[in-house]
């Protein structure tokens, strides 16, 4: 996302939990429900034994698309969100507010691929587009991945908590997996050693992605 839907995003989130009159530590025990955001969509179950410890798995599922230019090269990308994960809650008031310490089982992941309509430079040569045909791809970070977060619930209705939670889950740097091409020179010494040479600018390119943030709200249940 840019910068400033970012901005939004976060500004909405704390319109939301602010909106919520704290929960009691008395309301401690076992919620479930859903959460949305930045890791997508999907449920979460947690557990509060008293004032200040508590637990929470949830998952998180969502794909589209995005398109991106590396070395004048336009890639058509889909991002796939798919992670599970397991965070330790430390609520250091006894309220609503608290720190998480956690990580995800990490499946996120970006197919990539390009079919250029003119010559395109690919690593330090130019190729027309009968030889390099379609350029291919998928972005992957590493499978654990460790998290950090700050967030806070309040009861809404009976039974019912808000809740909104920002921070940053560590992927790795990015790594591009299956990098080719399809086009006359697929297998071409040359051209496969100029293959290299984009795959390790399009990992430039997508560097930033091994800090995603977290920006989440839930809605839970609480029995």
């Amino acid at each position: 996302m840019k910068a400033r839907a970012k901005t939004s995003c976060l500004l909405a989130l704390v319109t939301l939990a602010g909106s919520a009159t704290t929960a009691p530590a008395a309301d401690g025990g076992w919620t479930v429900g859903v959460l949305g955001g930045t890791q997508g969509l999907g449920p979460e179950i947690a557990y509060r034994g008293g004032d200040h410890f508590g637990m929470r798995g949830n998952a998180g599922y969502l794909s589209y698309n995005h398109d991106q230019t590396v070395n004048q090269i336009s890639y058509s990308g889909k991002l796939k969100l798919n992670s599970v994960g397991l965070m330790a809650d430390w609520y250091p008031m006894g309220g609503g507010f608290r720190f998480s310490l956690g990580a995800r089982n990490n499946d996120n992941k970006i197919q990539i691929n390009s079919t250029p309509a003119s010559s395109v430079t690919v690593g330090n040569n130019v190729y027309t587009p009968a030889q390099v045909g379609t350029l291919s791809g998928v972005v992957t970070g590493n499978s654990f991945s460790p998290s950090f977060s700050l967030g806070y619930g309040g009861t809404v209705a009976k039974g019912f908590t808000l809740g909104a939670e920002l921070g940053v889950v560590f992927q790795g740097s990015p790594k591009v997996q299956n990098y080719q091409a399809t086009g006359l020179l697929a297998s071409n010494p040359a051209f496969q050693a100029d293959l290299q040479t984009e795959r390790t600018r399009v990992e430039d390119k997508v560097h930033s992605y091994q800090y995603w943030p977290i920006a989440q709200i839930q809605l839970l249940y609480r029995f």
